[in-house]
């Protein structure tokens, strides 16, 4: 077919659609040309010749043609891999700034993927590949992005007042059975009424999506039959993933997540993305060429310094992006402003944020990415987590991070892991209970920069945790050598299951001691998705693989297990309504209004103060701890000073009972039960102390005791 080609503007980068034609432009600082290719019903191939070059942006305006249209793009160029280059214009590219794209890459319709011929010669990639990868690939559209967003707001929830609850599109709903089939394990299917119904219930604030950019799956996943199910395999990051779509694959997936978000926003639920930012879907030099390495290999990907055809690799992917150079690091940030603007997210965790503050080898908490995060109106008032660390040189960087962000506290979940094993030290527990400080406070964030986890995507589940004490992967079909062996698990007595009913109890108290320690810490909680109601994986803790029953949410496990989510639910209104575990200022352990009671006072099971002694005993696996609720320092949305009760927590995690004395009148003279892991149906109030009574903390039990009197 014959089409008019007219010059265009080279910004905005992607495709921009006016209502009378397209404009398309796509940056590439070493091509030589560029072709865009549309494709038709009938999926015939026209080129177009794309002339106009602005700032290495290439760009051309195509009157009449409109939404729906179908294109990808070759990019000729020196292919010399030795000197970072390779382009091939035999393999159709993805536009890096698509706003929707159809689907997967299909290997069965080509003979020769969008990879080197031969992924087991080392050399493969020094020559050319000459066949067409284009049937194998996948359409970029041109879509309508208008959208009635109607009355939408952010629920714009304060940090001390957030509940993160860390799920995956697909797996929340694919086996709920009261989502209608066609809706299950998809953005829809997360807005039903049927879905938000349980997350509404439960009471969290936010929920933390695994990644939603467009995937592609490792080649070897689909020779073993499996796929990337968490998906930290991005290829575009400005489109979302298409497989996630109830309505087709033809552009519809942006507008459905779009109503997913609204959804959620009308139930007072934050929606925050889980974004691939280090690393793309494209693997080492011989990973397949999907986008980047065709448009542009040596601006997009950071290269190894005097070995130009290998790339640096801080994530264990195979390459790392090169947020160094501007034009990448605008296109993150375009894609991070996107998502805020046009699809009203409320926030980003960022996978490996240690490489993305990587400036060559070393961490540099003041990259070029957080400098320009930091001065954005836009994305400076967003949620901002990291996961502090990769897998490069000192890419551990717990509490390293900028004041406006947040960080998953990996050292939060080992700590509480391995006290409620009986391994820990109990300082150490007190440090992670009270917010972290000797992460946090020096540089002047506040208790809510700890993100709190004991359990995530990555790992065991809640259930697996108290089940397990060795990994089961079995079903990646890596014979068990995939995951951590780091589980500092403990399976209670026997590996797996059984219908040992001590075992059973012992383990459901296990998850009560976890879940209690964790809504009650001080901190910013995260919930699993599925801990509430003891979803199970097998034991297998690097699921990344397994879009299947292993992954997605078994409902029928929350009819049984109820109690345990009614006991999360409890858990969670308790916060809520109890600003004495929301505190936004780090705990001082001395007066510091003149109540004449510190704001928080450590003991032993008499009564008295922990000494030094105490603190560094290897066998200190219980401790109490009072919390002033007179003592805050915290004011509301209008400034108001906020108080509450005082309370008392009592931790043993030891096999025996230990019996606890409760400190004296000046503290308080009564005492109430509120929360107790061993009687989780118990009523608050049921039971009353006085001061200096004797209490009995069963072994591996947790009690919170609110002050009466």
């Amino acid at each position: 077919m014959s089409q008019d080609v007219w010059p265009g503007r080279p910004f905005p980068l992607g495709p921009t659609w006016d209502g009378h034609g397209t404009n398309f432009s796509l940056f590439s600082e070493h091509a030589e040309r560029v072709e865009l290719c549309l494709y038709d019903d009938e999926d015939e191939e026209t080129r177009i010749e794309v002339e106009q070059v602005t700032a290495h942006t290439w760009h051309c305006y195509l009157p009449g043609v409109g939404l729906g249209q179908r294109y990808g793009y070759r990019v000729h160029g020196p292919y010399a891999p030795e000197h970072g280059h390779r382009f091939n214009p035999h393999k159709l590219l993805i536009d890096p700034y698509a706003k929707a794209i159809e689907g997967p890459v299909r290997p069965e319709r080509a003979n020769t993927l969008p990879y080197v011929p031969d992924p087991d010669n080392p050399d493969a990639d020094l020559e050319a590949d000459d066949e067409d990868s284009a049937p194998a690939m996948p359409r970029c559209l041109v879509v309508d992005q208008s959208f009635h967003w109607e009355d939408d707001r952010p629920p714009n929830h304060r940090w001390s007042d957030m509940v993160i609850y860390e799920t995956h599109v697909k797996g929340y709903t694919k086996r709920h059975p009261h989502v209608p089939e066609h809706l299950q394990g998809t953005y829809a299917g997360l807005a039903s009424d049927e879905a938000l119904a349980h997350l509404i219930d439960l009471g969290v604030t936010a929920v933390e999506l695994l990644p939603i950019h467009h995937i592609v799956d490792e080649s070897f996943l689909a020779e073993r039959g499996l796929t990337n199910y968490w998906g930290y395999s991005s290829i575009g990051y400005l489109a979302p993933h298409a497989l996630y779509a109830a309505n087709g694959q033809g552009g519809e997936a942006l507008r459905e997540f779009k109503g997913m978000v609204k959804a959620l926003h009308r139930a007072g639920i934050e929606v925050i993305l889980d974004v691939v930012y280090n690393h793309t879907a494209e693997g080492n030099h011989l990973g397949p060429m999907l986008s980047f390495k065709g448009v542009d290999n040596a601006a997009y990907y950071r290269l190894v310094p005097g070995d130009l055809r290998h790339y640096m690799d801080f994530t264990g992917t195979g390459n790392s992006l090169n947020p160094v150079h501007p034009s990448v690091l605008r296109l993150i940030m375009d894609s991070l402003r996107y998502w805020v603007t046009e699809c009203h997210v409320d926030g980003f965790r960022f996978d490996l944020a240690s490489a993305l503050a990587r400036e060559l080898y070393d961490v540099d908490r003041l990259s070029a990415f957080f400098d320009t995060i930091h001065q954005d109106p836009i994305l400076s008032q967003v949620k901002l987590i990291a996961e502090p660390w990769d897998v490069g040189p000192g890419g551990y960087q717990v509490g390293n991070f900028p004041v406006l962000w947040s960080e998953w506290n990996g050292i939060y979940r080992d700590t509480v892991r391995d006290f409620w094993r009986g391994e820990a030290n109990v300082a150490e527990f007190a440090a992670r209970l009270t917010g972290s400080s000797d992460l946090y406070e020096e540089d002047g964030r506040h208790p809510f920069a700890s993100i709190n986890f004991i359990t995530a995507h990555d790992g065991f589940t809640l259930r697996d945790l108290v089940s397990f004490n060795e990994k089961h992967n079995e079903a990646n079909l890596e014979d068990n050598q995939d995951g951590t062996d780091d589980n500092r698990s403990w399976n209670c007595g026997v590996e797996g299951e059984t219908d040992d009913p001590q075992i059973e109890a012992l383990r459901l108290r296990q998850q009560r001691n976890f879940l209690a320690t964790l809504l009650l810490s001080i901190g910013t909680p995260m919930l699993l998705g599925g801990d509430e109601f003891g979803r199970t994986q097998g034991g297998n803790n690097n699921a990344w693989c397994q879009d299947s029953e292993i992954s997605w949410f078994d409902w029928d496990l929350a009819e049984r297990n109820h109690d345990l989510t009614a006991f999360t639910r409890r858990l969670i209104r308790l916060r809520r309504e109890h600003p004495a575990f929301r505190r936004t200022n780090f705990l001082a352990g001395r007066d510091l209004e003149g109540s004449g009671l510190p704001d928080a006072w450590w003991f032993r099971p008499d009564g008295r103060r922990m000494t030094q002694h105490d603190w560094n005993r290897e066998d200190g696996l219980f401790v109490g701890v009072f919390l002033n609720g007179d003592e805050l320092r915290e004011v509301d949305d209008h400034g108001r000073p906020l108080y509450d009760d005082s309370w008392l927590m009592l931790f043993n995690a030891s096999h025996e009972d230990v019996d606890f004395t409760l400190p004296n009148e000046r503290f308080g003279k009564v005492w109430c039960s509120e929360i107790d892991t061993c009687r989780p149906e118990e009523e608050p109030g049921a039971r009353r102390y006085d001061a200096r009574d004797t209490v009995t903390v069963p072994s591996r039990s947790m009690l919170v005791l609110r002050r009466a009197g």
